[in-house]
């Protein structure tokens, strides 16, 4: 509820505004700092504008030794493990929603189960799983442990858009002609379009910036993920001095595709996040 005092609606919006800042200025620091050479960077007075610097970090990364390389092994593997979610997340929350099958009860329970449990307890067996298929250090290996972490916490977050869409609808449908696939794409598959978007955005937030899983799985210099690249590269500068320049431009272009997916979906999103907060 909106209070009416003007005094405490004033208090509230500055400390809006303070948190904001608080939560921008990192990245924005970030950006600025990708622009500075590294004489203005070590300077004791710092400089808060990008305008008048330098773009030779960026030409000094996208030059680099492996950048090319993770960044299409990264929207490779987070493109595969992205649509294969989406598919198995989406088929299950319809069913667990829709459908009254034996078992169902235990399946929503071992979903609930599965957010409990540490990722890092489960690291050895999907190593040693990986291995003995032959698929260390390939597309196909990280993208099924990608797969297999990311769909239980999609398939939760489905559930309740699909709960919050009554089936009459699809009935009503039916009644006026439509067969069973038909009400169910040209009634409940568009409200659940909105759901769909923002479920993806957070599965494609946790493989995207994955790190401590790809770090085990891809050993080999040929094949790594941004995350990897940018910490190997952090830790490559010549005589032992970091070129934090260099490093503010590398983890500026690693961020960018997520900022063009989010500006992409992000009518939606914000759609299908109010959608799952009143309905779920």
């Amino acid at each position: 509820m909106i209070s009416k005092n003007p005094a405490l609606r004033t208090l509230g919006a500055i400390v809006a505004v303070v948190l904001a800042v608080a939560w921008a200025f990192p990245v924005y620091w970030m950006i600025n700092s990708s622009f500075q050479s590294p004489r203005t960077i070590a300077n004791l007075t710092p400089t808060f504008s990008p305008f008048g610097g330098t773009t030779a970090n960026y030409e000094a990364v996208v030059s680099s030794s492996g950048f090319g390389g993770a960044l299409r092994m990264s929207l490779v593997v987070t493109g595969i493990a992205l649509v294969v979610c989406i598919i198995v997340a989406f088929l299950g929350a319809l069913a667990i929603s829709r459908f009254r099958f034996r078992g169902r009860k235990g399946l929503v329970l071992a979903i609930i189960l599965v957010q409990m449990l540490p990722a890092e307890a489960m690291f050895i067996a999907q190593y040693k799983m990986i291995a003995g298929l032959g698929l260390l250090n390939t597309v196909g290996g990280i993208s099924i442990i990608y797969v297999a972490a990311v769909v239980p916490f999609t398939m939760w977050m489905l559930r309740g858009f699909v709960a919050g869409i009554p089936a009459d609808l699809e009935e009503a449908a039916q009644i006026d002609g439509c067969s069973r696939f038909g009400a169910f794409m040209r009634v409940t598959f568009p409200l659940l379009a909105p759901g769909l978007v923002a479920s993806g955005v957070f599965a494609f937030l946790q493989v995207w910036n994955e790190f401590a899983l790809a770090s085990i799985m891809l050993t080999s210099s040929d094949s790594q993920t941004l995350p990897l690249w940018l910490r190997n590269f952090s830790q490559s500068s010549a005589f032992g001095q970091i070129e934090w320049g260099q490093v503010m431009a590398a983890s500026t272009l690693v961020a960018v595709p997520v900022i063009i997916f989010f500006l992409i979906v992000q009518g939606r999103m914000t759609k299908g996040m109010v959608g799952g907060a009143v309905k779920g």
